[in-house]
């Protein structure tokens, strides 16, 4: 699994509740894999996302009504309630660290603009550094071994961890603050202190192999994305393949999704999900290119969103799905403001592909196995795809 300090703000552990460390990306890819009526907000594409000021009704009155009788604040019972539910995906979050996510969805975030992977034997390798961010300005190049933060060895860490790490706790991850870090390069070891910034997502990265075929990375599905992907595909040099880049992407904006599915199809079904047993269905949009030849890469860290658009390519059979099995993040969570400001996620439905399959607990399986040369297997299975076209 790899990842970013860009969506890594964990699940913090809270009074009465014993919450695992989670990328806030999967706070992020609930909320909009739920894609809800909502009066207030809106996605890039106008589409109404459920939003956290709307709320339920009936579950913000019996919260507050708990919280009452017990004495606690509103963000407590929920806790206590979020606890009690042994749901993985349910959380609740202080009105800060919401408002944090938002802004992630948005396109920024505060950081240093480091991506690592832990690697089989445990060491936390740097894997991209973003441009212009504070570790490019320090030097730090992708192949670097980040061996301590703030004075904490990371070697077999979880990645969420380690990012949780670089990002800070909800106090710590603000622009201007300190994080020291450790590093290797081959046999020289040095640490360095860098101050966190305020950062765009560059959520979405675009290169030409050698043969000609078109590598588009998406990292997250952050607003304006799925136009970015659709554009990409519509400058690819003619008669190309293109290879859709998916591994760690942990999710995000699921209309983004739809919209980058609509580069690559035209019309028809997407997914559906279901809300409080009420059925709802995602459709593409006309004109998407349905004939350039197509892989979609994915791994264990293709998650929520990134599985949804994995799910339809590969059911309505326009790419070949290479890699390892997605992560199974495919339930759909409605976040309710609370009267403090806090805001609680609470799982009320799951979506499906177009052929009715489940993702959730199991995700998806690729048509080619693949781990290490993933992208060169992928380029193979893409020659032979413009072979048969």
């Amino acid at each position: 699994m790899s990842g970013r300090d860009l969506f890594c703000q964990p699940r913090r552990i809270r009074r009465g509740a014993a919450l695992t460390l989670v990328f806030a990306s999967v706070l992020v890819a609930g909320a909009a894999t739920g894609s809800l009526p909502g009066p207030d907000r809106k996605t890039a594409s106008g589409a109404p996302r459920s939003a956290a000021s709307a709320g339920r009704p009936e579950e913000v009155a019996e919260v507050a009504a708990e919280a009452k009788a017990a004495g606690e604040s509103p963000m407590e019972a929920a806790e206590r309630a979020v606890s009690r539910s042994g749901n993985r995906w349910d959380a609740v979050y202080s009105q800060g660290e919401y408002e944090e996510f938002e802004e992630a969805l948005d396109g920024e975030y505060t950081g240093v603009g480091l991506w690592t992977r832990r690697e089989r034997d445990g060491r936390i390798e740097v894997t991209k550094v973003s441009s212009g961010s504070p570790a490019a300005g320090a030097g730090i190049r992708a192949g670097d071994r980040l061996r301590s933060v703030d004075g904490a060895r990371v070697d077999g860490r979880p990645v969420t961890e380690v990012v949780s790490l670089l990002r800070g706790d909800a106090t710590d991850a603000a622009a201007g603050t300190a994080v020291r870090l450790g590093l290797e390069r081959g046999t020289h070891a040095w640490s360095l202190t860098l101050h966190r910034a305020r950062l765009s997502t560059d959520s979405v990265t675009v290169r030409n192999l050698a043969d000609g075929a078109t590598v588009i990375a998406i990292d997250a599905f952050t607003k304006g994305s799925g136009t970015l992907v659709r554009d990409a595909v519509q400058q690819a040099p003619a008669g190309t393949g293109i290879v859709l880049d998916l591994r760690g992407n942990s999710g995000g904006l699921v209309t983004e999704a739809v919209t980058a599915a609509s580069a690559f199809l035209d019309s028809g079904l997407v997914a559906t999900y279901d809300v409080d047993g009420e059925q709802h269905a995602l459709h593409a949009e006309t004109g998407g290119d349905t004939t350039r030849p197509l892989v979609a890469l994915v791994d264990g860290g293709t998650m929520s969103a990134a599985e949804l658009l994995t799910g339809a390519l590969q059911d309505r059979g326009r790419a070949v799905v290479v890699g390892s099995r997605t992560f199974g993040k495919g339930s759909v969570q409605m976040p309710t403001r609370l009267p403090d400001g806090s805001v609680a996620e609470l799982t009320v439905g799951h979506y499906r592909t177009p052929s009715g399959r489940g993702v959730d607990g199991k995700g998806i399986t690729p048509d080619l196995d693949a781990d290490t040369g993933a992208l060169k297997q992928a380029e193979t299975v893409l020659s032979g795809l413009g072979d048969a076209s």
